[in-house]
């Protein structure tokens, strides 16, 4: 059973739950759990687990759920997965704590892509869920929302940082979400009567002292202008001491960073760019999108004209030649596994090896005597390879490897030199680019 994992829809967003809850310690524990799973097969419209996970991957059934949690338990406190096997993806997690410590129920779902929940009738089956957990279980807080802009509150003045949640506990309401339940604190605290009067699509009072409250029909345009005002009145409402512009402006500046935005990439290192992009996180991938857009790389420092290259200086060129060819496959050596195309040695495989070295942050996770010692000749080495191989260049070997060149066309090109400079920092690797200069090699070969 392959799992849906979220890497496979990396541009998505995310429908995110957070639920945190009590449980009655006097009864049995299938029974207290009995009504979480039933919501769960009632109301996961489209995206119900059919994989669930203790200590083993299971096919998910009542007795298999048992038995992952059984098999979880360590002391006091046991959990389980939820997952599917396809679209749309789901990583769900349900944590228990048992007595003597303060029985707990946490329950967290994400689903993927948020796009899922732009039916009406999904998002209300989504909300019977959450009722229904809400009505059994005590809870102190819930809500669900957009993962990428739940992500944002967290960089906003107006948002919930973690050290205020861990200090004042919940002591009122930093933000409000597409759904959320307020348990009888937060209620107490805002005043029954002022929530209950709150303008938004759903208020409602639970048999248990909570309010559950959306503010929009569906989660998915979280976003747009009217599901924002919706979000912002429900905001300053229950919290009379914010400005309701101030509130919006905020808002709407977490929708401007969350839209998006069509890559033009230089062309000499779009592909490099455009996986770069992928591995940035969700919420911060538009904005990075956008800088890189405007973002040009250098024209390579590394070359001189052909008519003022260095002669060769060694005794024994193939033997020098044979060095550099070493040198290229200790490359090959060293990232074999995580880069197979770098057997290649063809113009791809250097941007294969640019994501690498990126994505590792090499320059400064590892030491430097062995970036320099050993990093860099290799690199040179292998990149002056590709150039011979593919753009038909020769070789002038010097006794000093940042003197190396390849000729191609009416330039000589250093690219000792290059991979010194690019192995400077995580920065320099992009500035710095392998394909970069092959691609400008490339122009400039006839």
């Amino acid at each position: 059973m392959k799992v849906l994992r979220f890497q496979d829809l990396k541009e998505e967003d995310r429908l995110r739950l957070t639920f945190d809850g009590a449980f009655d310690q006097q009864a049995a524990l299938e029974r207290e759990l009995e009504p979480f799973l039933q919501a769960l097969e009632d109301h996961a419209d489209g995206w119900m687990p059919d994989v669930v996970t203790g200590r083993r991957r299971r096919k998910y059934s009542r007795p298999s759920f048992w038995v992952s949690l059984a098999e979880r338990r360590d002391g006091n406190s046991t959990a389980v997965g939820l997952y599917r096997t396809a679209w749309p993806a789901l990583d769900m997690m349900l944590w228990i704590w048992l007595p003597p410590r303060p029985p707990e129920l946490q329950i967290t779902v994400n689903v993927q892509p948020l796009s899922f929940f732009a039916e009406e009738t999904r998002c209300r089956e989504f909300v019977n869920m959450v009722r229904a957990w809400a009505s059994h279980y005590p809870v102190s807080h819930a809500a669900a929302h957009s993962g990428d802009d739940k992500e944002l509150t967290y960089s906003s003045s107006l948002g919930l940082d973690d050290e205020a949640r861990d200090r004042d506990g919940f002591d009122k309401i930093y933000e409000v979400f597409w759904l959320n339940v307020f348990g009888p604190k937060l209620v107490a605290t805002v005043g029954r009567e002022r929530m209950l009067s709150t303008p938004a699509h759903l208020v409602e009072e639970l048999p248990n002292g909570s309010v559950l409250l959306v503010t929009w029909p569906t989660a998915a345009d979280f976003a747009s202008d009217e599901a924002r005002e919706a979000q912002a009145r429900a905001h300053v409402h229950l919290r009379p001491d914010l400005d309701y512009d101030t509130v919006l402006r905020t808002l709407r500046a977490r929708s401007a960073r969350l839209t998006p935005v069509t890559p033009q990439f230089h062309p000499d290192v779009a592909p490099l760019l455009s996986r770069v992009v992928e591995h940035v996180v969700s919420h911060e991938r538009q904005q990075r999108i956008a800088e890189l857009n405007a973002w040009q790389p250098p024209e390579p420092e590394e070359w001189r004209s052909a008519d003022s290259a260095l002669p060769p200086d060694v005794e024994d060129p193939a033997r020098t030649l044979e060095h550099y060819s070493s040198l290229a496959e200790l490359l090959v050596a060293l990232l074999h596994t995580e880069v197979p195309s770098v057997f290649e040695a063809t113009p791809e495989s250097l941007t294969d090896v640019d994501f690498y070295f990126w994505r590792e942050e090499f320059p400064t996770s590892r030491l430097r005597e062995v970036i320099e010692e050993r990093a860099v000749p290799a690199i040179g080495a292998y990149l002056g390879q590709v150039l011979v191989r593919h753009l038909g260049g020769q070789w002038i070997p010097r006794g000093n490897l940042m003197e190396a060149q390849v000729l191609v066309g009416n330039r000589v090109w250093l690219p000792f030199v290059r991979a010194h400079h690019y192995m400077r920092s995580r920065q320099a690797l992009l500035d710095c680019s392998l394909t970069q200069l092959y691609r400008v090699a490339e122009r400039h070969r006839s």
